[in-house]
């Protein structure tokens, strides 16, 4: 065994930064919890196009959070996707006191346009795969895909909260939407993953990080935190 890869081992009961991306290409959801200082929170990380109806009502239920989809800054400003807060002519989105970040990383609420409500776990796991097919039409030919493209398939506002990216990642923010696109990102993806905030049924606060270990182990998925991605992949 090398070292990197005993490192790896030795950081979480269930596997390393390795053991995250090849879950990840596998199609299987990682956990990631991000930093005490920071939102001292764990979310269950999907590849967006690995996401079945199934795959959202694990997030509704053993989540339970807001189930987001993050684009990459190059993804979003490709189809002109703004930030949320720039986009609202509204006094409440004049000034932020986010006592964990400088700014939110949230975009438009979107529909696929061939949902019904929006809000079925068929209809936000169609909503999501399709995202993740609009990210993979940037990447391939970026000029083909923008925003009157994105128009055509996608309609807001909609019940999947779209997340903008941090243009260098994890070298300019380091939220869960930079955490879950470095993951993609090395597990050769398309920029667009799906995160979820684990929150606890008895207190109603964010899961905490040892109890989301525990549910890793128990479901056999991988549980990272958030300066193992930052400390290999940033």
């Amino acid at each position: 065994m090398t070292q990197r890869a005993s490192d790896d081992a030795g950081a979480s009961a269930n596997g390393g930064v390795r053991a995250a991306v090849d879950a990840f290409r596998s199609g299987a959801p990682v956990l990631i919890h991000d930093f005490d200082d920071r939102e001292g929170e764990t979310d269950i990380v999907y590849p967006a196009g690995a996401v079945t109806p199934t795959a959202v009502s694990h997030l509704r239920n053993d989540a339970g959070g807001l189930v987001c989809t993050a684009f990459s800054d190059a993804v979003a400003d490709a189809v002109g996707l703004p930030f949320l807060d720039d986009a609202l002519d509204h006094p409440s989105a004049g000034d932020h006191d986010l006592r964990y970040d400088s700014r939110s990383s949230f975009s438009l609420p979107v529909n696929h346009r061939d949902t019904f409500t929006g809000i079925t776990d068929e209809d936000r796991a169609l909503t999501i795969t399709k995202l993740a097919e609009a990210a993979t039409a940037v990447e391939a030919v970026p000029a083909s895909y923008g925003p009157e493209e994105f128009a055509a398939e996608f309609r807001s506002p909609g019940h999947v909260n779209l997340l903008r990216g941090a243009p260098d990642l994890l070298a300019d923010r380091r939220g869960h939407t930079e955490l879950g696109l470095a993951l993609a990102a090395e597990a050769d993806l398309p920029a667009a993953v799906v995160v979820c905030e684990m929150l606890d049924d008895e207190s109603g606060r964010a899961l905490s990080p040892a109890d989301a270990r525990a549910y890793a182990d128990r479901r056999g998925f991988v549980y990272l935190e958030g300066q193992q991605l930052v400390e290999e992949l940033a």
